[in-house]
């Protein structure tokens, strides 16, 4: 994880730097929308140059939240208006099969709320959960629920556990 933290402050800082919470929130709404964006490695990044005063907290916090509601719903909503064909055609080339998204389907519902609420702790998970729960038809009010109360708890422990234990950070530097 170290390696990953260095890589990611390398590659993501003159970005930060350059565009502050715009790129942070660019960067978890297409994370969020379901593009492979590492988004766990910019917030945190993104989190130390605010703890060196370089970004303001303030706007960084609600930058990531928003991005991973807004981000969250744009997937659902793509996942709604085709996302079971999509990935019925394409998902078997990331493992995805028909068996398995028939057996995620009978997961989503038992428990979806606690399948949205915990992916967004979970890398890829992450990025296809709202494709899959609006292919999968969950009601989107249940969906906008569980997934945002889950964005603010993980933009919480990514977001402002470095800005405030950045001491813990310091090696990556």
């Amino acid at each position: 994880m170290l390696t990953t933290l260095h890589e990611g402050w390398a590659i993501f800082e003159p970005f930060l730097k350059t565009y502050g919470a715009l790129a942070i929130f660019v960067m978890i709404y297409l994370e969020s929308m379901g593009s492979p964006v590492p988004g766990e490695t910019g917030v945190i990044a993104a989190s130390l140059l605010a703890a060196k005063g370089e970004l303001s907290i303030f706007t960084l916090y609600p930058a990531v939240l928003f991005g991973a509601i807004l981000g969250d719903s744009t997937g659902y909503l793509v996942g709604r208006l085709g996302g079971n064909m999509l990935l019925r055609r394409f998902g078997p080339k990331i493992g995805l099969t028909n068996e398995r998204l028939d057996a995620v389907e009978a997961r989503f519902t038992s428990g979806g709320l606690w399948i949205v609420f915990i992916a967004r702790f979970v890398p890829l998970l992450r990025q296809l959960n709202g494709l899959v729960a609006g292919s999968l038809a969950m009601p989107f009010h249940l969906f906008l629920m569980a997934q945002a109360a889950g964005a603010l708890v993980w933009t919480s422990v990514y977001c402002l556990g470095p800005y405030f234990f950045v001491e813990l950070f310091q090696h990556i530097k």
